[in-house]
């Protein structure tokens, strides 16, 4: 198991809880069109895991090159995300290509943790 800090784990928490709400703002707008069906709950599923675990490894994978010398945490941070965007663009591929998922419910959710990372200065004056 990996021991996380606790800072990981809350940003990750935060991270999770707006994808989630991002989430489910997609599916009313795919309901609004009347486009909805359940590969776009599938896709949405898929790509939100993946991204929110894509952020977790991401911050797990910072709070190891801490423990590591400059030069060797330059390169394992950048064999970090290496791996982590080969890891996502396996997902999108599987989304596109598989009949289970929508392409858009699957593509769209990858970038909910950039909006939420914006925005999180707005949240972090209020505490949480």
């Amino acid at each position: 198991m990996i021991n996380a800090s606790s800072i990981v784990r809350r940003e990750t928490k935060y991270i999770a809880c707006f994808c989630v709400i991002l989430s489910i703002l997609m599916q009313m707008v795919f309901i609004l069109f009347k486009k909805w069906d359940y590969t776009v709950l599938t896709g949405n599923l898929l790509s939100l895991a993946s991204s929110v675990a894509n952020f977790y490894f991401m911050g797990v994978s910072v709070q190891k090159a801490l423990d590591r010398k400059t030069d060797d945490a330059r390169k394992f941070m950048q064999f970090s995300q290496s791996l982590r965007n080969a890891g996502m663009f396996v997902v999108v591929v599987f989304g596109v290509v598989l009949p289970y998922f929508n392409t858009a419910a699957t593509v769209l959710p990858i970038f909910f943790p950039r909006i939420a990372i914006f925005l999180r200065p707005m949240f972090k004056e209020r505490g949480v």
